[in-house]
């Protein structure tokens, strides 16, 4: 950004934080246990529970011991969608005195799960049957891993024969050699089909693209073929290229799988654009752009407030947080309705005191 700024004459920016102040909070990292209570300062104590949103993730609850008194309040983090492949579903807490409940996907649920697995299914043989090349704009932890499960069940399946696959993330492929070593984290479903097989021995034909010179071989190669790259909004990284180089083809298909913020190139595909503009050049759009929200690792309205549910007859404050305004109201109303609790909707700044 400041390189773009001093091109431009503009003064440059001060860092948030430094490479050297990163390292100082990453040597500070340390592995907890989900169910047990850790003290993590005097008089406080941390229990994480199982979130659902990727492999790891996890809400808080935080008991602080304020004069004699417990005071209790859990931070739900980003919250998955139950029954979603790999992961265990959320483990909600059982009270609080405060909740901050995320509300990114407030206002609506996503298509069933199934339904999207077969929509999947039928464009990747649609792109196999007329040599199209798939472009997938993924986030490197659980939706890359996601979608080389569904690919290891259509080869196995016999649905679809297989073919090229490159995996063009060195984030997810970091990513991916994570969630081999921690199976014991998987649902009871994945547990019981890599037991049949690995996962490894149905992707054959995956590449993994280290370098930037293996991920511009890419565009040389003839579809069929699909690849994964992030970021998974479009808004930066090697994904952004091959779209450059495929989106102006009607013979490509683009598959959103994830959230994609405002003012995004994601989003701008999603809402329908004719034209986008990328690296300052403006790319028709003719690829066929197919949106998966099934595949969101996101909670929907109502895994939202099944996981409050729980928490609910405790009576707590409850606080909206991670959405935009829509959702987010939407959902504040759902829960005045159901629960007769008045959700708080802070803005950015606003400091809240229990």
């Amino acid at each position: 950004m400041n390189r773009k700024r001093e091109r431009a004459g503009e003064p440059v920016l001060e860092p948030l934080y430094t490479p050297a102040q990163a390292e100082q909070i990453i040597e500070r990292f340390k592995p907890v246990p989900y169910s047990q209570p850790v003290t993590v300062a005097p008089g406080i104590q941390a229990v994480w529970h199982e979130a659902g949103h990727m492999l790891g993730s996890a809400s808080i609850q935080l008991i602080a011991d304020d004069g004699g008194k417990k005071k209790c309040v859990v931070f739900s983090g980003d919250l998955g969608p139950k029954n979603a492949p790999i992961l265990k579903d959320y483990d909600p807490f059982q009270r609080a005195d405060m909740v901050f409940l995320e509300s990114t996907y407030g206002d609506r649920d996503h298509q069933p799960l199934a339904d999207t697995i077969e929509e999947f299914n039928g464009i990747v043989k649609q792109a196999v049957d007329t040599r199209g090349k798939i472009l997938v704009p993924t986030f490197a932890v659980t939706r890359a891993q996601l979608l080389m499960l569904l690919l290891s069940r259509m080869f196995r399946q016999k649905l679809v024969r297989p073919f090229p696959i490159f995996l063009d993330s060195p984030m997810a492929v970091a990513a991916t050699q994570i969630y081999l070593h921690h199976e014991e984290l998987f649902d009871d479903e994945t547990i019981k089909y890599i037991a049949q097989k690995p996962v490894q021995a149905d992707l054959k034909t995956l590449t993994v693209c280290a370098t930037a010179e293996d991920s511009k071989k890419i565009n040389d190669q003839p579809g069929p073929c699909l690849v994964m790259a992030g970021a998974g909004m479009c808004n930066a990284g090697r994904i952004v290229h091959h779209l450059k180089a495929n989106l102006w083809k009607p013979e490509t298909h683009v598959l959103i799988v994830g959230y994609q913020g405002d003012g995004s190139l994601g989003r701008q595909l999603v809402d329908g654009a004719k034209v986008v503009s990328i690296y300052g050049e403006k790319i028709a759009v003719k690829a066929q752009v197919h949106t998966l929200g099934g595949f969101s690792a996101h909670a929907g309205q109502t895994d939202l407030l099944g996981w409050f549910n729980v928490i609910a007859p405790s009576r707590p404050r409850v606080v909206l947080t991670h959405g935009e305004n829509e959702p987010r109201e939407i959902l504040a109303q759902k829960i005045q309705l159901r629960f007769k609790l008045k959700p708080q909707l802070p803005e950015l700044n606003e400091v809240i005191e229990l």
